[in-house]
């Protein structure tokens, strides 16, 4: 038998925000499997154990840069170690000069924008100046850029996520796109944009929870289809109820608008990423058990 040990009972309850006892059970149940515990807890309680999976914890900054009349764009992350250096000038005008180059020179990948010059130096140079500056490790996370024949715009929202969207319309109603986008975080423009394993994992859950209803097979089918579509309807874009009136999806919006979205993209500052933690009481105790 797996030993469910603290530290695994710990991790589970930081992704899930479940209680203890229950991180523990669905533990002991999927036989140490995290994956599987989590599974088991969405079962039992809900979209309330993922909630904590999007919790944004690193720090840093989205920038955007649009140009070439609206046809060339970049959207980029910056991290840092705290807010307090996403504030710092020198740090805002090294974010706002990565999306520059990557607009201007369109980079295949983080290595390659790395080697890019920069001032006197290359990015990366640039990069290692900084952190020498500021006292705190700089990185530059991902980006994308765009090019086409419509219209770019964008959104950023306290630094923290930026939005660059490809569409037809008005200015309006691209700003419209963008702000929406921001507020809602789509995973993709239509079902045919959601990863299959993300639709996999929904139907999975959903398979569980309509199993434990105790209703007929054909009846189980038809709860696990509502419950994916459900699903996709909420984390598609064109699907979405438009923020500025929920009567109305976004599909329908453009529609009425005579506009279209070909593409857009989405930073959130820090997501995935797990921020470390520091018990500062813990260490000023042992700092003075050891003087």
């Amino acid at each position: 038998m797996v030993q469910i040990t603290a530290s695994m009972v710990k991790e589970l309850r930081q992704k899930t925000d479940a209680p203890m006892m229950e991180c523990k059970k669905a533990l002991t149940e999927s036989e140490g499997d995290l994956v599987r515990a989590e599974e088991l807890l969405r079962v039992k309680l809900g979209s309330k154990a993922g909630k904590a999976a999007g919790r944004v914890t690193a720090e840093g900054l989205v920038g955007v840069y649009i140009a070439d009349g609206q046809k060339t764009g970049a959207l980029v992350e910056i991290n840092c170690e705290t807010d307090f250096v996403a504030k710092n000038d020198d740090f805002i005008a090294f974010v706002d000069q990565i999306a520059r180059i990557v607009a201007d020179q369109g980079p295949a990948d983080i290595a390659a924008l790395n080697a890019l010059a920069m001032g006197e130096g290359t990015v990366e140079s640039t990069r290692t100046a900084l952190i020498g500056k500021i006292g705190e490790n700089v990185s530059v996370r991902r980006f994308q850029r765009f090019e086409t024949s419509d219209t770019l715009t964008s959104y950023v929202h306290s630094g923290k996520i930026g939005v660059l969207v490809d569409f037809s319309g008005d200015v309006d109603t691209g700003k419209d796109l963008a702000m929406h986008i921001a507020a809602t975080r789509p995973r993709a423009l239509d079902a045919n944009g959601v990863a299959p394993e993300d639709i996999a994992a929904e139907r999975s859950v959903a398979e569980q929870k309509a199993a434990e209803s105790g209703k007929p097979a054909e009846i189980v089918t038809k709860m696990v289809e509502g419950s994916v579509q459900k699903f996709l309807k909420e984390v598609t874009l064109l699907s979405q109820p438009f923020v500025k009136n929920d009567k109305q999806s976004v599909a329908q919006m453009l529609k009425e608008k005579g506009a279209g979205i070909n593409r857009f993209g989405l930073y959130v500052v820090g997501e995935g990423i797990e921020k470390k933690s520091n018990d500062f009481a813990a260490e000023v105790a042992a700092a003075a058990g050891g003087s």
